[in-house]
């Protein structure tokens, strides 16, 4: 799978892409069908202490599947925006599981 990631109006940070791969790479083997990966860490000035954005859009066979999260902290974002597109995949895979 190939994997873009891209700071938003931030500095670049190691240890966050090495976290969002990690995270990707182990979605990548449960679901063989991914192509790539589109990641974007945005910041957003929010008076209730969120504001940390992690966006992420995966292609896959058929419609792209999309994912966001608002959280406090950006690995926790992450956590969720993958959460979210598991489920998406897990709904996918069960519709298309028939037809194979």
């Amino acid at each position: 799978m190939k994997t873009s990631i891209q700071f938003v109006n931030l500095k670049t940070s190691e240890t966050l892409d090495d976290y969002t791969l990690k995270k990707l790479k182990s979605l990548n083997k449960k679901y063989d069908t991914l192509i790539n990966a589109e990641v974007f860490f945005k910041k957003e000035n929010d008076p209730k202490g969120n504001g940390k954005i992690c966006e992420i859009e995966l292609s896959v066979n058929g419609p792209r599947i999309f994912a966001a999260s608002n959280e406090k902290n950006y690995e926790l974002a992450v956590k969720n925006t993958i959460s979210d597109l598991q489920k998406q995949l897990e709904k996918r895979k069960g519709i298309l599981k028939p037809y194979l």
